[in-house]
């Protein structure tokens, strides 16, 4: 235990020393407790725990606190919001609400006979439960249940709402309801064990058991896989959106960013010290990783996410800043301006050409920017950082020492 609390603190001193926030263990759910699963709702992120039921935390982690009454089963798989209503699904027990935010629960389980409920999603008034029995419905806020199973004969793990439509992810692909739950059919992805899904806009990701991550921009029709960058044969345990990034807890290997709706990914999880990441989730200006044996943890969305606007006045020229410190390691810090709205590229090379990392990839408005480059998983060597909007480009050379 003391050299557990030397070590945080040498961490800790580190994040300080170079301006940068580590990830760092919040108080709480308990240190060495499974995190499954986030639910965010204003200020207050609840945590479900292996074991352990549900915690609340108002004050981004901080403190945290149990909220169990009424809850009989410790093993909480999945979190969901209706409106102020939240809904708890368990290993064995099946549905729990509360609508005092935890204080209180109670088993909602009228027409579900499989009470295993892995996966919650909500659609306008409709909220569904995904478990070893298929998929089911309720319209009353889990007064009552109904088996909505039609063309979908498996075990769902993960569900996801866009718009209309509602996916179900199981261990032979994915399913696709365009009626609330009244029929499914198979999408485009239809072998791989489908564990998390993500949806930002028009975009729909899936995280794999052992392939990765999936992209499909057409609800499902087709699939490109989005690997690169994260390490072979991943599983991405949980997927979280906020913006333009997309965030992956994977099985033993941290948490990796992607800016670029996952043509390309980097490793996020410096001062992680816990690889498997269960849950993640965006509760203001921070993200939090739930992990197995080691709780939850928390980092600002600033130092992960890169781009931070410094100034919406509008330039006088086109510019790229030479980035600092330079030399560095493992990260350094690159400012640029634009003078007209447009599609910004900022792309980092090696010296023969090959892209590296992509820093930042979506339209900007002009003003001054920073951009946060980590690169802990890249080896000792010349770089050169490469500046691209509205037919303007500009590069720069940077040197990485380990």
């Amino acid at each position: 235990m003391k050299a557990r609390i030397i070590l945080l603190a040498v961490l800790f001193w580190v994040a300080i020393s170079d301006g940068r926030a580590d990830w760092v263990p919040t108080n709480g759910p308990g240190t060495f407790e499974s995190v499954i699963v986030f639910a965010v709702s204003g200020p207050n992120l609840f945590a479900g725990i292996e074991g352990g039921g549900v915690y609340l935390s108002p004050n981004n982690g901080t403190s945290w606190t149990a909220v169990n009454t009424g809850l009989t089963d410790g093993y909480v798989r999945s979190l969901a919001f209706s409106g102020p209503n939240l809904f708890a699904g368990t290993e064995i027990a099946g549905v729990f609400l509360s609508t005092n935010n935890g204080a209180s629960w109670t088993e909602v389980n009228n027409g579900i006979t499989n009470t295993s409920a892995y996966a919650l999603a909500v659609s306008g008034t409709n909220i569904f439960a995904g478990g070893f029995g298929g998929v089911y419905r309720s319209t009353n806020n889990g007064t009552l249940w109904t088996a909505v199973n039609t063309g979908l004969n498996n075990s769902v793990f993960a569900l996801a709402v866009s718009g209309t439509n509602i996916f179900a992810g199981t261990f032979v692909g994915v399913f696709l309801s365009t009626n609330n739950g009244a029929s499914w059919t198979a999408s485009g992805l239809p072998t791989s064990n489908v564990m998390s899904f993500a949806v930002s806009g028009t975009n729909l990701f899936a995280g794999t058991q052992s392939e990765g991550a999936y992209l499909s921009t057409n609800n499902g029709t087709s699939w490109n896989q989005i690997n690169n960058g994260l390490p072979s044969g991943t599983a991405v345990l949980d997927l979280a959106v906020s913006g333009t990034n997309l965030f992956a807890g994977t099985e033993g290997d941290g948490v990796y960013l992607s800016a670029n709706n996952g043509t390309s990914w980097t490793d996020a999880s410096t001062g992680l010290t816990a690889t498997t990441v269960y849950a993640l989730a965006v509760s203001g200006t921070n993200l939090f990783a739930g992990t197995l044996f080691d709780g939850a943890w928390r980092r600002p969305l600033s130092e992960i996410t890169s781009v931070t606007m410094l100034s919406t006045d509008v330039p006088a020229h086109f510019k790229l800043d030479q980035n600092y410190p330079n030399p560095f390691n493992p990260a350094t810090t690159i400012q640029f301006q634009i003078v007209k709205t447009g599609f910004v590229s900022l792309k980092v090379l090696d010296v023969l050409g090959r892209e590296v990392a992509t820093l930042l990839n979506e339209e900007k408005s002009p003003g001054s920017y920073s951009v946060h480059w980590d690169a802990t998983n890249v080896g000792s060597g010349t770089y050169f950082y490469k500046l691209e909007s509205n037919g303007l480009r500009e590069t720069k050379k940077t040197v990485l020492t380990k």
